[in-house]
């Protein structure tokens, strides 16, 4: 760790010397002596019955290969499996934490070291273990995005708990009755020790990393734009000198984010979209490794038609908001930006790499309160809000006819289908509702519209 002198994760105990028993990895036997303190079922661990997949390890080649030298094969992949569990739990409790496919993979580092850490503490406590490097990757990029430490903490508190009730149920199944009492008391003590170190070295790590982040220029231009989000007053002309970026005019912003793409190129990728928009100036804030925000200041009035779009990273996704005016329209753009990614992230199959707001707007309004859209869907759709093929038929072709004013002709050849076959799928639709569609005309192609561009996050699941 930065700046930091490593020590070791004892229980507090002063260590000792002791003849450990040792998997030798043929038969499973164990050798004849394990005196008090040792907790010789470690080298018996495996992953359990009936899991996923095993997961690659998360960690270098090095560090799993030091493991297994020490533990053996089975305790390492049980390891490895614990740590992803533990990473998408931890995600789960703490949505913060989460980010994308590569935030995650960091924190599956972290959580896969810190539990080859306590089961190496659990086998053998006379050797000082210091607390590993991978451990404590995810804490830079925690300060970087602005992750609040109590946030991280807790995630460190919940892992700690899981990985407790793990190791105390395979202690059960590997264990002598007449030796469980003591081994469940050392598994706690030892990862109440565990825990306390580790804690201690993720908070120092954090400060460092959030005390170098905050003295650098990218953090000033990162603090001036959330205060200008955050409608702070701020001084528009020394905002804009702060952040090289003229705060009057058309404003126009993107969101970007990735699960594997190289921050550079995301970043360049993003610019590259803004300047097809005759960007004058265009801002590029990187936030945390996946997620870049940007604005665009216009030369004048936006485009009347679509800009070509630049050719970007396939892993790439962008959220575009509406051209706004000003300082205000500087944080607007961007509320709009937010509002199409959240409708990108819950349909991501469904709405492409490029959301515009404009597109998705109503849906981005109702999609505010989820569970509340899902009822609304459910209850003006009835069987028609089932994902299926042949609903989805059904909603795209009684949609464009209410669009239409109910023209036949004109859905057909929007459809490239014949006219009869628009006038029985309104039919089926009507039999479907069980009401007229001039009946609750608003609603019903209000939730249309929620359907068409929210899809199975508000739809039931179907078979036909």
């Amino acid at each position: 760790m930065t700046g930091t002198r490593r020590r070791s994760a004892a229980t507090g105990a002063e260590p000792q010397s002791k003849d450990c028993s040792y998997h030798d990895g043929t038969d499973g036997a164990m050798t004849a002596h394990h005196p008090p303190g040792c907790s010789d079922w470690i080298y018996r661990l495996a992953p359990r019955p009936g899991a996923q997949a095993p997961h690659t390890p998360a960690s270098s080649a090095r560090s799993i290969a030091e493991a297994a030298s020490r533990l053996n094969s089975g305790p390492v992949a049980w390891a490895v499996q614990a740590g992803a569990d533990l990473a998408c739990l931890i995600i789960e409790e703490v949505p913060e934490l989460g980010g994308g496919r590569k935030p995650f993979e960091t924190l599956r580092i972290a959580t896969e070291a810190a539990i080859l850490h306590a089961l190496l503490l659990l086998a053998d406590p006379s050797v000082d273990q210091p607390v590993p490097e991978d451990s404590l990757l995810g804490d830079r990029e925690f300060a970087r995005r602005r992750i609040a430490l109590d946030k991280m903490l807790r995630g460190c508190r919940i892992a700690h708990a899981a990985l407790t009730r793990a190791l105390m149920a395979a202690c059960r199944d590997l264990v002598r009755p007449e030796e469980l009492a003591e081994q469940l008391l050392r598994i706690t003590e030892t990862l109440f020790g565990h825990m306390d170190v580790f804690s201690s070295y993720m908070t120092a790590e954090y400060l460092v990393e959030h005390d170098r982040w905050t003295t650098s220029g990218a953090a000033v231009r990162e603090e001036t734009v959330r205060r200008i989000l955050a409608g702070q007053p701020v001084e528009q002309e020394r905002a804009g000198q702060v952040l090289n970026h003229p705060l009057d005019g058309p404003q126009l912003a993107v969101i970007a984010w990735c699960d594997t793409a190289r921050a550079e190129a995301m970043q360049a990728a993003t610019a590259e979209l803004i300047r097809r928009h005759d960007s004058s100036s265009t801002l590029v804030v990187p936030i945390g490794e996946t997620t870049v925000w940007a604005w665009g200041r216009l030369r004048g009035a936006p485009p009347a038609s679509r800009v070509s779009e630049p050719t970007f990273p396939t892993d790439v996704r962008f959220a575009r908001g509406s051209v706004r005016d000003g300082l205000s329209g500087f944080r607007q753009s961007h509320e709009d930006a937010q509002h199409a990614a959240r409708v990108g992230q819950l349909n991501p199959h469904g709405t492409g790499r490029l959301v515009d707001h404009r597109d998705v707007a109503l849906a981005a309004l109702l999609s505010t309160d989820m569970p509340a859209l899902r009822r609304f869907v459910s209850d003006e759709l009835g069987a028609l809000a089932t994902d299926s093929p042949w609903t989805e038929q059904l909603r795209e072709t009684v949609r464009l006819y209410l669009r239409s004013e109910r023209s036949l002709m004109t859905v057909a050849a929007q459809l490239h289908v014949a006219r009869n076959t628009v006038t029985y799928r309104v039919k089926r639709a009507r039999e479907v509702l069980g009401h007229d569609l001039a009946a609750r005309l608003p609603e019903t192609m209000t939730a249309l519209e929620a359907a068409r561009v929210l899809g199975s996050a508000v739809l039931r699941r179907g078979s036909g």
